[in-house]
């Protein structure tokens, strides 16, 4: 039921930090994406808000959770646009590091139906050593969940995941960009994993199906839950595009919908996900209905362009997802 789901947005409260980058996202829209060696026409060029961590730390902070990011911009001009916009999304900035050269960026194409392509370039991002993150150990504490993804240097997101987990600080790591392998202690100290279901299937080296259907009746989900933790993770998300997400926990799996949307833009859309559910957990929320929220934030951003300018609000995506006799009463 969408309204059960949407009233979570009520008691999203707590507190999360965010370790990782922010990147001006340099987005060109053209009906298709060009093949290697052929140019293809695309509209305006638009520099706009991104870098996954950036973006996750928006998304969380959009639906009402007290977020803090950590990490470094350069000393060119994207560095003013990239913590202005974070702080017009209630982001709390201050623990951020500037760094001479350029902040982080990427070129993205997006074709007619959604889809993209991303060209990641670190600069900034990449300078985010294991000093400044132990100079950030009592701010980084203070939170009681701790996201993590892989646009910082391995190092840094290893020693950054064991200071939150010895702490008592649950960790969610999104294996994106995606590493086929992971340091032991990153697994050890890292609580939940989140993937996409291409992810999945190279990290726990499993064939996918070749329809593509990972819930067709043949697929072993309970077999899978169980790989995952023979991998390290007792609990994950898995997600699968239009066909929902698996929630895995203690060897249960259960299955959350996608919304039914028209996409305009996918970009920032996994982002918008785990922004999500960490401020579900840091509400206190049960993993699966912290994944079943997601699925309306994610799906409210593929409504519009570009990743962190495309988010909303707890109210836009209430009203946005509401039924149409709820919408129709609400303007009378």
């Amino acid at each position: 039921m969408p309204d059960a789901t949407l009233s979570l947005f009520d008691n999203i409260s707590g507190s999360v930090s965010i370790v990782g980058s922010m990147n001006a996202d340099y987005t060109v829209t053209t009906a298709r994406l060009p093949q290697p060696g052929e140019t293809v026409n695309g509209g305006p060029l638009q520099i706009l808000p991104g870098g996954k961590s950036g973006n996750q730390a928006a998304a969380a902070a959009r639906i009402g959770a007290n977020v803090s990011i950590f990490g470094a911009v350069g000393d060119d001009s994207n560095a003013d646009f990239l913590l202005a916009q974070l702080g017009n999304a209630n982001v709390d900035t201050s623990h951020v590091s500037h760094v001479k050269g350029a902040s982080g960026t990427t070129v993205i194409t997006v074709d007619g139906n959604g889809e993209n392509t991303i060209v990641y370039s670190p600069g900034s991002n990449g300078k985010v050593d294991v000093a400044y993150v132990e100079a950030q150990k009592d701010a980084l504490l203070s939170s009681s969940v701790l996201g993590l993804c892989l646009e910082s240097p391995i190092e840094t997101v290893t020693a950054t995941a064991k200071m939150c987990h010895e702490a008592g600080i649950k960790v969610l790591l999104n294996d994106s960009p995606f590493q086929d392998t992971l340091p032991d202690e990153l697994i050890q100290y890292s609580d939940i994993l989140l993937v996409n279901e291409h992810e999945m299937a190279q990290l726990l080296r499993i064939d996918e199906p070749r329809d593509g259907d990972w819930l067709a009746p043949g697929i072993d989900w309970s077999a899978i839950a169980r790989t995952m933790a023979d991998f390290g993770f007792d609990q994950a998300v898995v997600t699968l595009g239009h066909e929902g997400a698996q929630v895995i926990e203690n060897g249960q799996v259960e299955h959350v919908d996608a919304t039914k949307i028209q996409a305009k833009d996918t970009t920032g859309c996994g982002d918008a996900f785990m922004g999500t559910i960490l401020a579900g957990l840091a509400s206190g929320y049960a993993l699966k209905d912290c994944a079943a929220l997601a699925a309306y934030v994610a799906g409210y951003a593929a409504t519009g362009y570009g990743a962190q300018a495309s988010y909303g609000t707890a109210d836009q995506i209430r009203e946005f997802f509401a039924p149409s006799d709820v919408r129709n009463d609400s303007v009378r």
